[in-house]
């Protein structure tokens, strides 16, 4: 195997993130959805959208992401935004923080709309987490942005909003790699 000089190499990687009207992949919905594609030679673009749910946003949710009725009206459904981001992210390993969550909803949300399951090869960033840094106290996003100082890459970032969420992990992902990568040279 060649030697991997940048943690890049080792993918093509989609770090991705969704928002959701609930906790239940089954009865609720994605109300948005944020990818980081980064190819192996490291360049990087993005994709992000608003999901119209079909449904109302319970206040609870709205209370944490702060996205609103209001401001799904007017955006697309699943279908369109599935289709998009089936695109976006082929032949790459799909990489989400505490990725169960995610891809539960996306497999459901895909499946409820008649698309394609995505079949390609997915990784926790969470668990890779745990190996490169064992014995943190927490590792959640908003702890592990924290503790490692993570940066604003992007203006008006919010906690707890996809795009956001996907630029934090892809940080930890380079993080948790190098930290890896330096351990079996």
């Amino acid at each position: 195997m060649n030697e991997v000089n940048h943690w890049h190499e080792l993918g093509p990687f989609t770090v991705f993130d969704v928002e959701t009207t609930g906790l239940n992949a089954r009865c609720d919905r994605i109300v948005e959805i944020a990818a980081l594609h980064i190819e192996r030679n490291g360049t990087i673009s993005r994709y992000a959208s608003l999901i119209n749910p079909g449904c109302r946003i319970p206040a609870g949710a709205s209370g944490i992401h702060h996205i609103t009725d209001e401001m799904v009206a007017a955006a697309p459904g699943f279908r369109v935004v599935g289709f998009e981001f089936l695109e976006f992210a082929a032949d790459s390993i799909l990489v989400a923080h505490n990725a169960r969550f995610d891809l539960a909803f996306l497999q459901e949300s895909l499946v409820r709309c008649g698309l394609p399951q995505w079949r390609g090869k997915t990784m926790d960033s969470l668990r890779l987490f745990k190996q490169a840094y064992a014995g943190l106290p927490s590792y959640s996003l908003q702890n592990l942005r924290r503790t490692f100082q993570l940066e604003d890459t992007l203006p008006d970032l919010q906690a707890h909003r996809a795009a956001a969420d996907v630029e934090w992990t892809a940080q930890l992902l380079e993080i948790a790699f190098t930290a890896l990568l330096k351990k079996l040279k």
